[in-house]
């Protein structure tokens, strides 16, 4: 039951991450070219998307030791890398979306500390474009039925 509830959660939140970073990116994007300042509504949409970001890693965190994907992982008879679902979902998947929540992490730092609004846009135009690429690369699109959990 917690199991479910946490994956379903895990698997929605993809989404709130998704759109608040693709907003950021269009923002940056814009904001790089000096045509809005950098306030706090853009320091609030970073935030977001960093703060969801976290929130993401800590259910995933979760749900990588209580899910069968790990038992079968750590405690089966199969070698890891040789199975590519159990790969995908105990090292690639985890790998990398923790790369890219560094990736976004840095960017919000990097922003926050840059002196002109327009160093602001590009540090998180560039770090959070990263982090778009690396999430957008491990979600597993293929599988419809983990796109949307209902």
């Amino acid at each position: 039951m917690m199991y479910d509830v946490l994956l379903f959660t895990h698997s929605w939140l993809r989404w709130v991450v998704l759109i608040l970073a693709l907003i950021n990116i269009y923002k940056s994007f814009v904001g790089n070219k000096g045509s809005i300042p950098y306030g706090k509504g853009e320091k609030g949409l970073a935030g977001a998307f960093v703060g969801c970001l976290h929130l993401t890693f800590v259910l995933g965190l979760i749900l990588y030791f209580i899910s069968p994907f790990a038992y079968q992982a750590f405690g089966g008879s199969e070698s890891v890398m040789k199975n590519a679902t159990l790969r995908f979902w105990a090292v690639e998947h985890a790998f990398v979306m923790i790369l890219a929540i560094a990736a976004a992490s840095i960017g919000k730092a990097k922003a926050k500390r840059a002196e002109s609004d327009p160093e602001k846009f590009k540090a998180q135009l560039i770090f959070f474009s990263i982090a778009l690429v690396l999430m957008l690369s491990r979600i597993p699109w293929g599988e419809t039925g983990r796109l949307f959990r209902f």
